[in-house]
């Protein structure tokens, strides 16, 4: 891990990680999904999703205040339950959770790219130009910290601002009127359990504050700036996306969002600014997933190195040159192209939603038990945490079961094949130590 430096990254670099993971798979990826759970109250789903994020976020900086490591949640892990298959599995979980988030945010790229052009296999084509922007993220990745900040930096301030640009064009458009942004009563369209499931999604669109704090080997004074920049990232993310979502409710209904899903951006542009404003909306959609995915590829590498570092997964050069980051670089890639070029967004999303939330409970329940005392963290607040995510994860469950079974029968398999993979591979290694 030496070929990353120690203050090699700013404050204001770190938020721009963050907010790079937050924005490209956050509003663009899963605004449509979303709204096809919430219907017209999923502004609102994305606020609540924000309160939900904070408090899970709590854990979060109470660990990296005291613990700031370039392994980030994998070190947490480790302190909490020690080097068990737990801490192995769900470390992996959280990396699989993050090369979904990088294949999410890859097949958004290829969506919003495509609404510039006539053609008509779309499917092949998104496949095509999110494997291309996998690529270009890997080569950005091996140029180093500098080059990952500035341009992390950059494409920061050009996004927020054309969201920014595009909330209030959106609302102006409509008169600035909440009204028509939000209803004024539930309908009976979507049931309490749909809403709540919801919130999945929008946990999803925030889930990326936790990629810095795998960076907390590198930014100056981590023991402060870890913390700060989680929590700069959330406020800022959560002002952009309740814009944005009200913006799109002001232009679009429910129906024109859930039809055009995966692209309900672009679509929403197109009332409120005509084919100018599509023009702007998918070149700032460009820069968004690009940037999502080169920090996502950036802290998914990171983490798994450490988990190889600290033993705790099995490692093969292959014969690759370089060192041991690199070679994750090209593992996370690997796995990324292939979810990429055979998944739906929607299956993807609902897959990182569900290894994310499960992730989250363990280590916020390794926290309370275990570490609560020495971080000197509130154990309400972890134990809020701890029963939002349940309920959350149980409404969302409950719904796949009824409308995508095989997305539960999948994420149950590959946690169970994750945890006894981690199982054999721990007990191999401790027989081995003691010969």
């Amino acid at each position: 891990m030496n070929n990353y430096k120690k203050n090699s990254l700013s404050l204001v670099g770190a938020v721009s990680l963050g907010t790079g993971v937050m924005i490209g798979a956050g509003i663009f990826a899963l605004l449509g999904q979303v709204a096809d759970l919430a219907g017209e109250w999923f502004p609102v789903a994305f606020l609540v999703g924000a309160i939900i994020s904070g408090f899970s976020a709590y854990t979060y900086i109470k660990m990296s205040n005291a613990y700031p490591s370039a392994g980030g949640i994998a070190l947490y892990l480790k302190k909490a339950y020690g080097s068990s298959p737990l801490t192995a599995a769900a470390s992996l979980l959280m990396a699989f959770s993050m090369v979904i988030g990088e294949s999410l945010v890859a097949r958004t790229f290829g969506s919003y790219t495509l609404q510039l052009f006539d053609v008509t296999n779309n499917g092949l084509w998104i496949s095509v130009l999110g494997v291309l922007l996998l690529i270009v993220a890997f080569i950005i990745n091996i140029s180093g910290n500098k080059v990952i900040g500035q341009s992390s930096l950059m494409m920061a301030i050009i996004k927020i601002g054309g969201l920014a640009i595009f909330a209030i064009g959106g609302l102006w458009a409509a008169g600035f009127s909440l009204g028509e942004a939000l209803p004024s009563s539930i309908t009976g369209d979507h049931t309490i359990t749909s809403y709540i499931g919801a919130l999945a999604f929008t946990i999803l669109a925030y889930k990326g504050f936790t990629t810095i704090t795998n960076s907390g080997g590198e930014i100056i004074n981590p023991h402060i700036n870890v913390g700060r920049a989680i929590i700069i990232s959330l406020v800022i993310c959560t002002v952009v996306y309740l814009l944005v979502a009200l913006a799109v409710s002001s232009n679009l209904s429910i129906a024109e969002i859930i039809k055009a899903k995966d692209y309900s951006l672009a679509e929403a542009s197109k009332p409120a600014f005509g084919k100018y404003g599509l023009y702007f909306t998918v070149a700032i959609a460009i820069v968004a997933t690009i940037s999502g995915v080169i920090a996502s590829t950036f802290a998914v590498s990171r983490m798994t190195a450490m988990l190889t570092e600290i033993e705790l997964i099995p490692h093969k050069h292959f014969g690759m040159p370089g060192k041991l980051q690199k070679h994750m670089l090209v593992y996370t890639l690997v796995i990324a192209i292939v979810l990429t070029a055979f998944f739906d967004l929607s299956r993807i999303a609902s897959l990182g939603a569900i290894f994310y939330l499960v992730m989250d409970i363990i280590v916020h329940w390794g926290v309370l038990k275990n570490l609560r005392k020495e971080v000197n963290a509130n154990p309400w607040i972890i134990l809020t945490a701890i029963l939002l995510d349940v309920l959350v994860l149980g409404a969302f469950i409950w719904i796949k079961i009824k409308s995508d079974v095989l997305v539960i029968i999948v994420s149950v398999g590959l946690m169970l094949l994750i945890f006894a993979a981690e199982k054999w591979f721990l007990h191999s290694k401790n027989n081995e130590d003691e010969k």
